[in-house]
């Protein structure tokens, strides 16, 4: 099967015409995404029917939830520029150590009472202690007793360490690389891209489902977001969760960006589904406040997972809100 955007008539401003065949097979080539990095107007109604015609074709029309509870908060001695539980930002952000197992049973309970089936527990810091790692082991074997599946965000930890939260039953590690390589030393100097590569693959030889993505808008240009994409293509990622920068006050960059434009959001969701046709497209941080009243488009433009609830330091839609909102647009939990 093939779709096809043909612009007929010259680009303004001498834009140059766009003609593109892609098989939903492989995805576009970085030239092609790079080509529809520039739609604009009219046109990104065209690009968005592609993508979610993609996402029809690959994904059906199920829609897969996630949710997280932030287990472990602040005190991060790592400088990532957009991070409110760094040391190095000037926010209020909440300081705790590892959460009992209660509350994490509560937060799972109530995620999966909502229509998730994927639960992550995300901690703060470059990795946990040996001691935190081994109840963050116990907690997933609870997350299993409840049906669910458990994930895990926990920062650049070592294979030995993967293994544990494996048998323990971590179905799905979560690790994003948040940019390209050319642009990461702009938002973090405390570890590498490379380090990153090298936890994901150490995640991937234990045969664990991979979680990797990035934030939007921090500054990147176009190229980066492409470059980002076609490295999480030739990683071989299952989900590619999409972030979109919110500033917070007190944080390095919350001073030099704002907020994406709703279409512009849109348009680096559809380019990701055209670039990874049978990939999930998660649309996880920033997601109301960017979007606004364009949130159901996100399917449009080929999304096909969803982050409900809170986020890690920022709130949230209400997940009544998301299931209604996925319901109306015709699409299954």
């Amino acid at each position: 099967m093939r779709y096809n955007i043909i612009k007929s008539n010259p680009w303004p401003k001498g834009n140059p015409v766009i003609d593109i065949s892609l098989t939903t097979e492989q995805g576009i080539d970085r030239d092609t995404a790079l080509s529809l990095s520039q739609v604009r107007g009219d046109e990104l109604f065209e690009l968005f029917l592609i993508a979610n015609r993609l996402r029809s074709r690959h994904r059906g029309k199920r829609v897969d939830l996630c949710s997280i509870v932030n287990a472990k908060s602040g005190a991060c001695p790592e400088d990532c520029a957009f991070c409110a539980q760094s040391i190095h930002s000037k926010t209020d952000v909440k300081v705790y150590p590892l959460i009992e197992r209660d509350r994490i049973i509560e937060a799972a309970r109530s995620a999966r009472d909502n229509g998730a089936r994927r639960f992550c527990i995300v901690t703060s810091g470059k990795r946990p202690s040996e001691r935190d790692l081994q109840r963050i082991c116990d907690y997933i074997s609870e997350l299993k007793r409840l049906g669910l599946l458990p994930c895990a965000t926990l920062g650049i930890i070592t294979t030995p360490e993967l293994k544990m939260l494996k048998d323990a039953g971590l179905e799905r590690y979560h690790h994003n690389l948040e940019t390209s390589e050319a642009f990461f030393r702009e938002i973090c100097t405390t570890h590498t891209y490379r380090q990153k590569l090298e936890t994901i693959a150490s995640a991937r030889s234990l045969g664990l489902s991979i979680c990797s993505g990035g934030i939007f808008g921090m500054g990147e240009s176009w190229e980066d977001r492409i470059d980002l994409a076609f490295a999480l293509r030739d990683i071989g990622v299952d989900s590619v969760p999409i972030n979109f920068f919110t500033p917070i006050a007190g944080t390095p960059l919350a001073e030099k960006r704002g907020l994406l434009e709703p279409l512009e959001a849109l348009k680096i969701i559809a380019i990701y589904r055209l670039i990874m046709p049978e990939r999930e497209i998660r649309i996880c941080g920033g997601r109301p406040v960017t979007l606004r009243d364009l949130n159901s488009y996100i399917f449009m433009a080929g999304a096909d997972g969803l982050l409900i609830g809170n986020y890690l330091t920022t709130p949230g839609r209400e997940p009544s809100e998301d299931i209604r909102m996925i319901q109306d647009m015709g699409l299954e939990i």
